[in-house]
């Protein structure tokens, strides 16, 4: 480890080039990168650049050439900013990421642990004098980051300075990865909740329902465009990941779509059908519908160009009278181009732009009487600040952003059956661990990719949500640890192991994360496990009244943990989508969250981490649903779709009240319902006696009863909530 940790108090600190000679194997050496960097800082006429962690969307996940931190620093955290000044080179990150920073950075680096934007203007206002100028790409900073920098600067003399060209994307060059061209493909009706003219029509009419009255709508983030384009044509494409799919799993979906189309084969020609036409790359093969009869129709886009997310680079400018859609033209077949516009009418037909010329159609846009409407959440200043105050019309979150976080009920079926499928590849991963870690042969990676390639045979699959997070032991301390091929760990039935994973589904996305114990846990352990379980079921079943903030909710899930001193560093839980973000905004139980309201999925997932020693995590998704009440009023409460039992190793009965142990078994009921038949029906018939042993009801073996403070506690947050 190089790079140097920021204190109060610093020792004196060699020269660096020096102990660059010594370093670790997972550091890299940036003195070229930082050296050629700063002569364009200097060229620039710039004291210091900014260099933050995202895309030009805001993206959670970003595509190999978006990684600009990561290349300049070394350091390939998600999250972490990055400063370089003339003599200085700093990143900021949170504790997630701490030791990772410290084995990935060289010599060249300090390492500030905090986080905030308050922090990094701190510590420019002592590096840089007065009269300087701070350089930064205003498409990867958001409005609300710009406000907080220009905020906290106003009262120095040093000054913003916004360049469009990246300085970092100068010092890369030629060895910045390409910007993705994979084809953009249409997602199926049967999986998607409504058809694009409705979204549309129903944006449409929140701006003229809108107190300002807008005349455009401007996306930004990935996932708004993607909810809203739709694909108007007969022949389509469908990409499929096919990095965990057997040749014989590729037949059974050849089968399955054909099934989807089936009464529009009837007595079509014998050689019509699903033809595997050519191999795009490695990981997905193009699936080609040749017979103009099938799929006439709407289809929602996606595509590769993030990592576990279905997404292509693009922007919307929705107006009352047209649609642009800004992306790369040249992704899209001759066949696709024609049928995007196939018998619309004129104010539904969807122009095709080129992605770059956003800022100047834009600009162009703004020059006569109109205002545009957007989500300073997630819209980048690179395009803010070419549209006049007079003419903006800002909320946090744009509409579409807030109607797609309430699911519709065909949305809610779709994602609970994406649900059931992805628990029976869960069921049959801890089956085989089971056998298999006894043995010796199973380490965190093997694991996380055989979790990976059981998603891969459940229907409709198209690749994992995130880097599956498979930690055994003092790894499972360090929240979001994911192995790789070269450095792991084996597990083993005397620790703890803990596996986050998710699917990516055309009719889903799920998120889920079990911890087990496979020998004898210690009494401490079975403690921090019950009492995370018990803040998972305390949430779960709360009731609570509409439209109370997440924030609020979340100290439910503390409360057993809080009672013997224990807590957990990271949120309680987040948005899901469908086919979409694993980690989907506005939804969850941060400040920044909105209120929670019928129809929304969120995950729950409370933990606890032993620094060095295990970690501990229960996570599940929840749909937000009306609750049952004794007397009238509008009460909400969460349906737990996940659908995986929890480590009956790892539970002390003693420490659930009578509630909680009435919830887990009527829970465990509905696993048996919904997941039994599931695995008979495919002759799984292992994994479904291992279902009935670990939902087998759980009864107290000592009386428990409340306690004056849960009840103290349980009022406090209702007066909260009736606050907020």
């Amino acid at each position: 480890m190089c790079a140097r940790t920021v204190t109060a108090v610093s020792a004196v600190w060699n020269a660096k080039d020096e102990k660059n000679k010594h370093l670790p194997v997972t550091a890299v050496n940036t003195t070229a990168r930082l050296s050629a960097l700063r002569q364009q800082i200097q060229a620039w006429n710039l004291s210091a650049y900014i260099i933050p962690d995202t895309d030009a969307h805001k993206s959670e996940y970003i595509g190999k050439h978006d990684e600009r931190r990561a290349w300049i620093t070394g350091f390939k955290g998600t999250a972490g900013i990055a400063v370089v000044t003339i003599g200085k080179a700093a990143v900021w990150t949170d504790s997630r990421y701490w030791t990772q920073a410290e084995r990935e950075m060289d010599c060249n680096w300090d390492l500030h642990k905090e986080v905030g934007i308050t922090f990094i203007v701190t510590w420019l206002l002592a590096e840089i004098p007065a009269g300087g100028q701070v350089g930064f790409d205003p498409f990867l900073i958001s409005v609300d980051s710009w406000n907080y920098y220009d905020t906290n600067l106003q009262d120095s003399n040093i000054q913003l300075v916004s360049i469009t060209t990246n300085l970092v994307d100068l010092v890369w060059g030629s060895e910045r990865p390409p910007v993705p061209s994979e084809p953009i493909y249409a997602l199926e009706t049967a999986f998607t909740g409504s058809t694009w003219q409705d979204k549309v029509s129903d944006i449409r009419s929140q701006m003229q329902k809108h107190s300002k009255a807008p005349t455009a709508v401007l996306l930004t983030a990935l996932d708004e465009t993607a909810c809203i384009c739709i694909l108007l044509g007969e022949n389509f494409t469908v990409l499929i990941n096919i990095s965990y799919i057997s040749p014989e799993r590729l037949r059974d979906i050849q089968r399955q779509m054909l099934q989807m189309c089936r009464w529009r084969l009837f007595g079509a020609n014998a050689n019509s059908g699903a033809k595997v036409s050519k191999m795009l790359s490695p990981r997905q093969i193009n699936l080609k519908w040749s017979p103009p009869i099938l799929f006439p129709g709407l289809f929602n886009l996606r595509s590769s160009d993030i990592t576990y997310n279905p997404f292509f680079y693009s922007y919307t400018l929705l107006t009352n009278s047209s649609i642009k859609l800004f992306v790369n033209k040249s992704r899209f077949s001759p066949e696709t181009l024609q049928y995007l516009n196939s018998g619309c009418i004129e104010s539904m037909c969807v122009q095709l732009e080129d992605y770059n010329q956003i800022r100047d159609s834009v600009q162009a846009y703004v020059s006569g009487d109109v205002r545009i409407w957007i989500g300073a959440q997630y819209t980048m200043y690179g395009l803010y600040e070419v549209i006049p105050e007079e003419k903006l019309v800002a909320d946090a979150y744009s509409p579409v952003m807030m109607t797609k976080a309430v699911k519709n009920s065909k949305e809610q079926a779709l994602l609970k059956a994406s649900h059931v499928r992805d628990a029976v590849a869960v069921i049959r991963y801890l089956v085989w661990l089971e056998k298999n870690v006894p043995r010796g042969t199973v380490d965190e990676f093997s694991g996380a990719e055989f979790m990976d390639q059981l998603r891969g045979k459940e229907d409709f699959f198209s690749g994992p949500s995130f880097q599956t997070i498979s930690a055994s032991g003092l790894n499972a301390a360090l929240a979001h640890y994911s192995p790789t091929k070269e450095l792991n760990h084996k597990l083993s039935p005397e620790e703890m192991y803990l596996v986050d994973s998710g699917g990516q589904y055309w009719d889903g996305t799920t998120d889920i994360t079990r911890t087990v114990h496979w020998g004898t846990p210690s009494a401490f352990q079975k403690e921090a496990y019950t009492r995370v379980l018990m803040g998972n079921i305390d949430l779960s079943k709360l009731i609570f009244p509409a439209a109370t903030s997440g924030h609020v909710l979340e100290t439910f899930a503390r409360k057993a943990l809080w009672d013997v001193g224990l807590n957990y560093g990271h949120g309680t839980g987040h948005g899901i989508g469908n086919f979409l973000c694993v980690h989907e905004w506005p939804v969850g139980f941060q400040t920044k969250n909105i209120a929670m309201a019928k129809g929304m999925f969120t995950s729950i997932e409370p933990g606890y981490y032993q620094d060095g020693e295990f970690g501990i995590r229960i996570e599940d998704v929840a749909l937000v649903v009306e609750a049952k009440t004794k007397y009238p009023g509008s009460y909400l409460t969460f349906e737990v779709v996940s659908l995986v039992p929890y480590d009956r190793n790892l539970i002390d009965v003693n420490l659930l009240s009578p509630e909680q142990l009435q919830y887990l078994n009527q829970y465990y009921q509905v696993i048996r319902e919904k997941v039994g038949p599931e695995l008979q029906q495919r002759q799984l018939l292992e994994e479904f006696e291992w279902l009935q042993r670990h939902t087998e009801p759980l009864s107290a073996r000592a009386p428990h009863t409340a306690s004056l403070a849960s009840v103290l506690v349980a009022s406090t947050l209702a007066i909260l909530s009736w606050s907020n």
